[in-house]
């Protein structure tokens, strides 16, 4: 069965969106090994990618925009609804950070982000009734709890 979390961004700057999100798929990746990411669209997908090239070095992230990099994919892909995504495997997490559904079956973990303002924010309650009818064990969190409990 898979496992969903769907992270409240209240009280987050985009900048902090961002960071939480590069250390979240840090994480994932180091944790599971398969990830995808669906961005809204490719300018996103590339501001995320600038943003994992920021992190550390000795946390260095293996990623690359759908459809660069080697021919089975990169560990972490960056992909966008319009991007020609190869189903050569199914990723074992997925980052969904659009304001619909990204595809994730076959994932045993399902990302997902509530926005602040009210027409995203009813989509996420959308997509959490989607997962829940589909049988996805689901939990929320507070993004801006969890950095602050790292800060502390």
């Amino acid at each position: 069965m898979a496992h969903g979390i769907f992270y409240v961004l209240d009280e987050l700057t985009e900048e902090q969106q961002l960071q939480f999100f590069c250390e979240q798929i840090a994480q994932l990746w180091r944790e599971h090994q398969s990830v995808r990411v669906w961005c809204a669209n490719q300018a996103a997908a590339e501001q995320l990618d600038e943003w994992l090239w920021r992190i550390p070095t000795n946390a260095f992230v293996p990623h690359n925009l759908v459809g660069e990099g080697p021919p089975q994919g990169a560990p972490v892909e960056l992909c966008w609804p319009q991007a020609k995504v190869l189903s050569h495997r199914a990723p074992v997490v997925v980052v969904n950070l659009m304001n619909e559904p990204a595809p994730w079956q076959g994932a045993q973990l399902i990302i997902e982000h509530v926005p602040t303002q009210e027409p995203e924010r009813q989509a996420a309650r959308e997509r959490y009734k989607q997962y829940r009818q589909h049988g996805v064990a689901l939990q929320t969190l507070q993004a801006a709890d969890l950095i602050l409990s790292k800060t502390e």
